[in-house]
């Protein structure tokens, strides 16, 4: 694009806390709201297109609804992508609680001949802990990084994963690749660079607005 130059970007940060009840609650389209919202405001900034990197927020696009202001990409098929391109055939997923008990990750690898492994409920609840407790409050300890990596490894050995996918955008601040026993999907960094392959047309525009896929 030339020196100094990079695609203009808006950023609008909603804070989770606002729609935290929704989420407890499962209700998915006070929340899909919400970010609808959000996604309004970038189309009055003058955006052609939006990238959430909140993978649990997918839960609430993917859900029938309004369309969306914006067409947008969609985290989980850019990871799935990725996934497929490395030729991983097992991919364990590490996510908040409603990341790893939703439809996201279930519809998106599947859909390009991955099958999606996740942790059992009490290392779902230590995942979720920690991204809740610890990574969103900016600590990040050696402890939690091997209790990671041990679930990470457990899903290498026991269930026969060749990937792991970070589905979020704190982990990868907590397991890196060089520490990992399987390797990453990081999503933040795929979307990030998926978008920048849409600005500079190395990417066709997203079409997506929301709602079910496939």
């Amino acid at each position: 694009m030339g020196q100094h130059m990079h695609p203009d970007v808006i950023l609008d940060c909603a804070a989770m806390g606002h729609v935290m009840p929704a989420w407890e609650a499962g209700d998915h389209a006070t929340v899909r709201a919400f970010l609808a919202e959000s996604i309004e405001r970038l189309a009055a900034g003058g955006c052609d297109f939006f990238a959430c990197p909140d993978n649990t927020a997918h839960i609430a696009l993917e859900r029938p609804g309004p369309t969306l202001p914006l067409p947008g990409i969609n985290i989980a098929d850019v990871v799935a992508e990725r996934a497929a391109e490395l030729g991983m055939t097992r991919v364990g997923v590490l996510g908040t609680r409603f990341t790893m008990a939703g439809p996201v990750y279930r519809r998106a690898l599947p859909a390009v001949g991955i099958e999606p492994l996740f942790p059992n409920d009490a290392a779902r609840a230590e995942i979720d802990r920690i991204i809740f407790d610890e990574l969103v409050e900016g600590r990040f300890t050696d402890a939690s990084r091997r209790r990671y990596c041990e679930i990470i490894g457990r899903l290498k050995h026991e269930e026969g994963c060749d990937g792991v996918a970070l589905v979020c955008t704190e982990i990868p601040l907590l397991v890196t690749p060089d520490v990992s026993p399987l390797p990453t999907l990081d999503s933040t960094r795929l979307l990030a660079r998926a978008a920048l392959e849409v600005c500079t047309g190395q990417r066709p525009m997203p079409v997506w607005r929301g709602g079910p896929i496939g």
